[in-house]
């Protein structure tokens, strides 16, 4: 099953809006964080390594949603950190949610059952919480046992607080087929989440791990034997199908950075949510003074083994709103 269908006519309202304008570049969706500080330290993040006088801050919620604003996107995913260490967070929430923003709120969920009642269930929010796999391999990545009993007594909280509950599930090159299909099933059928979101990791240069992220290949051959058989028809998968087509090796698309950018502490982040050569103050500035053509797989050298979310999953939608025939099939879900 594809993302949700309120979530898909809001987009293709979006993209059309930007056809008519003759807008060739715009952001669908911004990543925004709020804080640096965490109260984990997973071994294949690289968001959080930076002194304490930064880890201290927190970004005003003024400054964050005015970010938003100015970007103009639909959709909003924040980040961190930790953002539930943020202590606005619910205010920047609710005002993001009166300016009609689809709001995702990121989250290892460790602080979720204390902040909980400050949040209400809405139509255009839902948590996403950080689930690596099962027990044994979701704390591994998180470097602390009991972290994924912890996120699922939250998500069940959550559940029967009446929010939506989505999860992002990373991959690294330790996980098989297998843990790709048990992973998915459990969030699926047993736990019922209402979506899930997939990647596999980015080599972050500061994370702890160096040693196990995926190449293009590795990542094709991992989903695709995951997917076999119609699998990936029957989970929730908040990705619309060229996405899904991408990470089996099916099609093969180039990187939108623009489309997820970043906002921090620091500002606009260029060029990449994922890469942090420098920072901007406007996003016209990041959208219009850079050089776009410079980066992705067989431009730059970092690039090199990224099939994530955040550089693809755009490129998939706006391909899917140009087709008549994908557009139909992100509706069934196929």
């Amino acid at each position: 099953m594809a993302m949700p269908l309120r979530q898909s006519i809001r987009l293709g309202s979006f993209l059309l809006k930007q056809k008519l304008l003759r807008r060739e570049k715009f952001a669908l969706l911004v990543e925004l964080e709020p804080l640096f500080a965490c109260n984990l330290a997973c071994a294949g993040c690289g968001k959080i390594q930076h002194p304490a006088s930064i880890l201290k801050q927190r970004m005003p919620v003024e400054q964050a949603v005015a970010a938003i604003e100015e970007s103009g996107a639909p959709m909003v995913s924040i980040a961190g950190g930790e953002p539930l260490m943020h202590q606005q967070i619910d205010e920047i929430v609710r005002q993001l949610l009166a300016r009609r923003k689809i709001v995702f709120l990121c989250t290892n969920a460790l602080l979720l059952p204390k902040h909980l009642h400050k949040f209400t269930p809405h139509r255009n929010f839902a948590w996403m919480v950080h689930i690596d796999g099962l027990r044994e391999r979701h704390d591994a990545s998180v470097c602390k046992d009991g972290v994924f009993d912890q996120a699922v007594a939250a998500i069940k909280q959550a559940q029967a607080a009446g929010f939506r509950v989505m999860t992002n599930t990373t991959f690294f090159d330790t996980d098989t087929p297998q843990d790709v299909i048990d992973v998915l099933d459990y969030l699926n059928d047993e736990l019922g989440v209402d979506n899930m979101q997939i990647s596999p990791g980015f080599a972050y240069e500061k994370a702890p791990d160096q040693e196990h992220w995926l190449g293009p290949e590795e990542t094709r051959q991992l989903f695709a034997k995951a997917f076999a058989g119609g699998r990936r028809k029957k989970w929730r998968l908040n990705h619309s199908p060229l996405f899904l087509d991408f990470l089996e090796g099916k099609v093969d698309f180039s990187c939108t950075a623009w489309a997820i950018p970043s906002y921090s502490l620091k500002g606009w982040q260029r060029p990449c949510y994922l890469m942090d050569d420098e920072y901007v103050a406007t996003y016209k500035e990041l959208l219009e003074d850079t050089d776009w053509n410079a980066y992705g797989r067989g431009k730059d050298p970092r690039c090199a083994n990224c099939m994530a979310h955040c550089g693809y999953e755009p490129t998939a939608v706006v391909a899917t709103m140009r087709s008549l025939r994908e557009t139909i099939r992100a509706a069934v879900g196929s």
